[in-house]
Formats: C-alpha cells, sequence, structure tokens
C-alpha cells in the first residue's frame, strides 16, 4: 500500500522524499514498481479504464451501482464492492447537485382523489398504470417546466410536455401525449400529487372521458409518487445540473433528446 502511494504521488512528490517519510527503501520501491503485474492488476487496469469510460458517458454523475449495471450489459463478471473499491482508489465519483424549487400547490378548492396506488410500484403488463410528476428547469431566459407521465411496466416515458408557464395545460399535453402513445389497458389507473394542475376540473375531465382511474399521493408525502419523482431527480443529476443553458428552447432540445 505503501508503494501505490508512492507511485501515485510521484509527480506531486520526489520518490526518495516519500521512501524517507514512510521508512521504506527506495531499491524496493524500484523492485516493486518493476515487478511483472499479476493477472488480477492488469485486469483491474483494463476495468478502469472501462469504467472511467462508461462515467465519462454519464457525464460524471454515474456512482457504483449504475456503473456495476451497466459492466454487466456489457459482459463483465464482476462484483458491485470490487466495483466500488476501483472507482474509490481512482477517485472516479459521481457529481451531485442539489437545488429546489416548490412545483406542486395542494392549497386548492378541487376534490382530491385517494391514494389508490398505495406504493405499489410494479406492473404486469404496459398500460396498466401511469405516474406523473412536474419539474423545473433553470434557463438564462427563466424557469421551464416539464410534466412527465411513466409507465410502471417498465418505467418508459410515455407522455411529456414543457413550458415557461405551470399551469394545467402542461399536464393536460403531457397527459394527451401518454394516451395517444401509450398502451392503454382497461381500468388504467393515473397517480400523481395532489397539486392544483392535476386535481383542476379540466385535468379530471380528460381522465374521465378516456376511462382512467384516478390515484393521488397523501398529503405532503413525497414517497407516495417515488417513481415519477426518481425520474425527475435522475435527469436532473444525469442532465441538467451540468447545463447552464442560454434559452428554454435550448434546455428543450436537450431534454427531448434525454427522454
Amino acid at each position: 500500500m505503501k508503494y501505490r502511494f508512492i507511485q501515485n504521488h510521484r509527480e506531486a512528490f520526489s520518490v526518495s522524499l516519500m521512501c524517507r517519510a514512510l521508512q521504506v527503501s527506495g531499491s524496493g520501491f524500484y523492485t516493486w514498481l518493476n515487478r511483472p503485474k499479476s493477472p488480477r492488476s492488469r485486469e483491474n487496469q483494463n476495468l478502469i479504464l472501462e469504467i472511467k469510460a462508461l462515467h465519462q458517458k454519464s457525464r460524471q454523475t454515474y456512482g457504483s451501482p449504475r456503473v456495476h449495471a451497466d459492466l454487466k450489459s456489457k459482459g463483465y463478471v464482476i462484483g458491485r464492492h470490487r466495483v466500488a473499491r476501483l472507482m474509490r482508489m481512482n477517485g472516479v465519483v459521481s457529481r451531485h447537485k442539489r437545488k429546489f424549487r416548490v412545483t406542486t400547490n395542494s392549497k386548492h378548492n378541487h376534490p382530491v382523489a385517494d391514494n389508490k396506488l398505495e406504493r405499489q410500484f410494479s406492473a404486469t403488463q404496459p398500460g396498466q398504470c401511469w405516474v406523473s410528476d412536474i419539474t423545473y428547469i433553470p434557463t438564462r431566459e427563466g424557469w421551464l417546466y416539464l410534466a412527465v407521465t411513466v409507465d410502471l411496466f417498465n418505467r418508459k416515458v410515455v407522455g411529456w410536455a414543457m413550458d415557461r408557464w405551470i399551469t394545467r395545460w402542461l399536464v393536460i399535453r403531457a397527459l394527451n401525449m401518454a394516451i395517444k402513445n401509450g398502451d392503454m389497458k382497461p381500468g388504467l389507473l393515473h397517480h400523481s400529487d395532489r397539486g392544483v394542475q392535476y386535481a383542476c376540473n379540466a385535468f379530471q375531465a380528460l381522465l374521465e372521458t378516456h376511462g382512467i382511474e384516478c390515484s393521488m399521493s397523501r398529503k405532503g408525502n413525497c414517497w407516495d409518487n417515488a417513481v415519477a419523482e426518481s425520474f425527475c431527480h435522475t435527469l436532473k443529476v444525469e442532465l441538467i445540473h451540468n447545463q447552464n443553458y442560454k434559452t428554454r428552447q435550448q434546455a428543450q432540445a436537450n431534454i427531448f433528446e434525454y427522454i
């Protein structure tokens, strides 16, 4: 471990200085450095290159669980803890920024539906249950709002809409896209928070017209809509937080490509 430290810091400090500080011999270090690498070491070197490539492809947002999943999809047989250890040893870390802006206004006089989903975040086929949420994207022109509708079966975004205003038409457009593109099954359940955009008469009428049952989260409970909120969070971490959009149009094009 001491020799590894010396190897990793040779550009910053002299080898002789580090050997004295760590109480090892210079000859011992160079013997260690020049010895043939073991098959495990060579394998680790190749893995580190692949890990760094995947990390860069994710815009430096992936942590070890998602890097591990990508490696497995490429055919690598490797444990999750080994991936985490290699990332930690080589300084490969995810970049996370947290911002917050309220998008849910639940102080309204519209009726609120019961939570019929009850955190059952799975489905046996497409078109059984959709979950929806609204998020925001900062640009130099001001906020851009995004409404998404996600199918619980495959976590696919089946409908979305973007606008500079957070109105009922934002979520209505997203739902209309889902109705047009989604595979709707009889008894389809739509779940959202209890914000005014989802509770308003126009949105509820659209659900009723297409025979879609309504479900809403309990007051102040984000976990009741965890899948939709998770998508919005992933979008922020993997895309939005690494950007500095000049215009809403630029942000829209980037988000469209991502979805």
